[in-house]
């Protein structure tokens, strides 16, 4: 069976950084091409960043120069690095993982950047 399990949003300040991580169980996440994706508030689920088993990276163009997707395969976790974090950046963030002809996503973290 297979669990993604988000981890580290919170609260955090304009400017600020937060790291989210993705425990993968049941797959390899180095086999998968793995993603995270955010939802606002009365918003649709849209692409943040996406990382393919050969490590190309994809960002949304309202995240490039600020946020970093990266793995480690021995701990089988995706990550999100998010720094110079705006208000706008506010939503529950998923990780989701791409294969075989499935996506398996993770029940999400929220991330809320206020003064």
């Amino acid at each position: 069976q297979v669990q993604l399990v988000e981890s580290g949003g919170g609260l955090v300040q304009p400017g600020g950084s937060l790291r989210l991580s993705c425990a993968a169980s049941g797959i390899i996440i180095k086999l998968y091409k793995m993603g995270w994706h955010r939802q606002a508030p009365g918003k649709e689920r849209e692409l943040v960043a996406t990382i393919t088993s050969g490590d190309s990276t994809n960002y949304a163009d309202s995240v490039k120069d600020r946020f970093t997707i990266s793995s480690d395969n021995a701990k089988n976790t995706l990550y999100l690095q998010m720094n110079s974090l705006k208000p706008e950046d506010t939503a529950v963030y998923y990780c989701n993982a791409v294969g075989w002809g499935k996506i398996n996503w993770g029940q999400g973290t929220q991330v809320t950047v206020s003064s």
